[in-house]
């Protein structure tokens, strides 16, 4: 086990900074996923700390130990990667156990080893198979175990799940979870899948164009994003986000206001231009949000596309007679429509007149011109705690 710090970690290729300034650490045991988009860095950041990718400026450490100019085979991790690398002249338990021959293990130690790890991965059975016997799921979990037999002091993780079926990337999420909890090794994750993210992570950093944007603990990400792309990026479907201009007492937007409790007051001045954002399942209907402890004024829409997931509904609302056409000309505009999550048996149907509420103690404000946030929940916290607290003692 060993502690992982990045000290203003910087890779520029030619005229592209793939990864821009990074400083974090993660501490023994920790389990720490990186997400964001398509070539925000996440990867490259990986691979620095693997030894694949030498930093152009910063410093890596594992432990106390500098390991920024070591060889990767120096530094005590093991790596698994979606782009798989089995030899193919090798059988499963060849490729799994290959890392323990070259360092000399004996027979007996290689077997227990090789045989825990396929039992984790559900490669009983399929020992003596050769690669090219062997579907793409069942080959990314040979790279997994390859890299379980080592018990290093960092597992180095880049979307190890993705070539899996639904299910069994499910079953592979708890797998690692239990995995991560018995060895209590430090891992370093990548992925593009929210769920793997959330479910499995101690913390989440999350990345956009090379630079970090937040690191921490997954609800918090969800819950109190640090920006306007965290907002946006943690959470499916995304938040709603309309623009506004900062009054007195609240947010002004163009198809409804949300009023600010007396204790809150959130950095800026009057006329600032504001974001609000709610997310789908603090956006209610009127008629059924009698229990909303502070909800907005009600605000007229029309139901546009219902979507049945199952376990709830998304509904689109259109909040103007131009939002239709808006969304077809530009169908990520949000000045103009909200996304609803509503329980599957609500009264509700396509194109019909409704009014909805937003729950004032989830809607957050974000700075429009540097994106910071400025407030999670416009309602005074403090008072809810205290009548609450009284109200228990009674």
């Amino acid at each position: 086990m060993a502690r992982v710090t990045l000290e203003n970690v910087t890779k520029r290729y030619e005229d592209v900074t793939a990864v821009d300034d990074v400083s974090l650490e993660i501490e023994d045991g920790e389990f720490v996923t990186f997400v964001g988009p398509s070539g925000c860095g996440k990867s490259t950041t990986m691979e620095t700390v693997a030894g694949l990718t030498k930093p152009t400026e910063g410093r890596v450490y594992i432990g106390d130990e500098d390991v920024t100019t070591l060889a990767p085979k120096d530094r005590g991790v093991a790596m698994v990667f979606q782009n798989i690398a089995l030899f193919p002249h090798m059988d499963v338990f060849e490729n799994v156990s290959f890392g323990l021959r070259l360092r000399k293990y004996d027979d007996e130690e290689i077997r227990r080893r090789v045989e825990q790890a396929a039992e984790i991965v559900q490669l009983e059975g399929m020992l003596e198979r050769m690669p090219d016997e062997l579907s793409g799921g069942q080959r990314q979990r040979v790279a997994i175990a390859r890299a379980i037999v080592r018990n290093p002091d960092v597992f180095l993780m880049d979307e190890p799940l993705a070539n899996l079926d639904a299910k069994l990337r499910v079953h592979m999420r708890t797998e690692l979870q239990r995995l991560h909890r018995e060895l209590g090794t430090t891992v370093v994750y990548v992925t593009h899948d929210q769920a793997e993210a959330m479910t499995m992570s101690d913390r989440i950093a999350v990345l956009n164009e090379g630079k970090l944007q937040q690191i921490a603990p997954p609800l918090t990400c969800y819950n109190e994003p640090a920006n306007l792309f965290v907002a946006g990026f943690i959470g499916s479907p995304s938040m709603n986000f309309a623009e506004g201009e900062r009054l007195e007492d609240g947010v002004r937007t163009e198809y409804f206001s949300v009023e600010f409790d007396p204790g809150v007051v959130p950095e800026g001045t009057v006329g600032d231009r504001v974001t609000v954002g709610v997310r789908p399942e603090d956006v209610h209907l009127a008629a059924t949000a009698d229990d909303l402890e502070s909800p907005t004024a009600p605000i007229e829409a029309r139901t546009d596309v219902l979507e049945p997931m199952g376990d709830e509904v998304f509904v689109y609302l259109l909040l103007s007679e131009a939002a239709e056409r808006s969304m077809e000309e530009d169908p990520t505009s949000a000045s103009d429509q909200l996304l609803m999550s509503v329980p599957p048996d609500t009264d509700v149907r396509e194109n019909q007149s409704v009014e909805v509420v937003l729950d004032r103690s989830k809607v957050h404000l974000f700075d429009s011109e540097t994106g910071g946030a400025l407030v999670h929940g416009v309602t005074d916290r403090s008072d809810r705690e205290s009548g609450r607290t009284q109200t228990e003692a009674e």
